[in-house]
């Protein structure tokens, strides 16, 4: 399992009975998490400036505890910022753990020692296309969801990246790739995180289970002639890290060999040996010359 352990605007100070409290850069929030099956006793949860309930009709919602509690608000990663707002089912628009995945993408880019072109798809609020503007890479940033586009920019502007070289896409991300393909445009780097579920800007449905390999089957057309990282995450339940990585040897690896490989993400509890799984990758990597 690869682990973040130096995210020190954003700690989990405990887990029990199905929730989980953690610290968001001064404010801390109690949200529930379904790894979390085991009871302990629990820490002083009744400072949590917001807790989210899940409702039997599914969903949820938050309960603001601290009314001084803002709508927005920025934790850093080493020089990155992400803005932190309290989302419906749970979310805050980041997830911590991706720091590994950030720190790789970092490290690859900055190590081609050439331009480096990066497709972000189900991109979400940006995180990773942060870290690759970063890095110096042109990126192109794809999601169905407009709110979740917007969200980007605004990490993009608070990142200090506001004039670095970045597309924002509100759109399907197979028929984007479908026109991509027929563009011609080529990537190096292809990162995705799809959902189990999900639907496109005009309602088209996605699920992981039938539609994931002939996406990335897709995608692995767009790789350029010397790719250099092709990634998955997933937090899909039952999805193992064998079918991702299987997944990759039967597309990219096909056009490029390289290197697969894959693991679980998680995060250390603060002053405990206990750690929360918080999904798994994939990857394709070029083999070292």
């Amino acid at each position: 399992m690869k682990l973040v352990t130096d995210f020190t605007e954003y700690q989990i100070l405990d887990m029990s009975n199905g929730m989980k409290l953690e610290d968001w850069h001064g404010y801390k929030l109690l949200r529930p998490d379904p790894q979390i099956i085991w009871s302990s006793d629990e820490k002083d949860w009744t400072k949590a400036d917001a807790i989210y309930y899940r409702s039997n009709k599914g969903g949820g919602s938050w309960d603001i505890k601290n009314h001084k509690l803002p709508s927005s608000w920025q934790v850093h990663y080493q020089d990155l910022t992400f803005n932190i707002k309290l989302m419906g089912f749970k979310h805050t628009g980041l997830f911590p753990e991706q720091a590994y995945n950030w720190n790789l993408i970092r490290e690859k880019i900055k190590n081609a020692h050439r331009p480096v072109k990066v497709l972000n798809l189900f991109a979400y609020t940006g995180a990773a296309s942060v870290a690759a503007l970063s890095a110096g890479a042109e990126v192109v940033h794809v999601d169905s969801s407009r709110g979740m586009v917007d969200w980007a920019k605004e990490n993009v502007n608070a990142s200090g990246l506001a004039d670095k070289p970045i597309r924002f896409l509100v759109d399907d991300v197979v028929k984007f790739v479908k026109r991509e393909i027929r563009r011609g445009n080529k990537y190096d780097i292809i990162l995705m995180d799809p959902p189990s579920f999900g639907r496109g800007s005009n309602g088209e449905v996605w699920d992981i289970e039938k539609d994931l390999y002939p996406l990335v089957e897709l995608c692995s057309e767009l790789l350029s002639d010397n790719p250099i990282l092709f990634l998955i995450n997933s937090y899909t339940t039952g999805l193992s890290m064998t079918v991702l990585e299987n997944i990759l040897s039967l597309t990219v690896n096909q056009k490029c060999q390289g290197h697969i490989s894959s693991d679980e993400l998680g995060i250390p509890m603060k002053n405990s040996n206990l750690i929360l799984p918080c999904g798994i990758y994939a990857r394709w990597e070029k083999d070292q010359m």
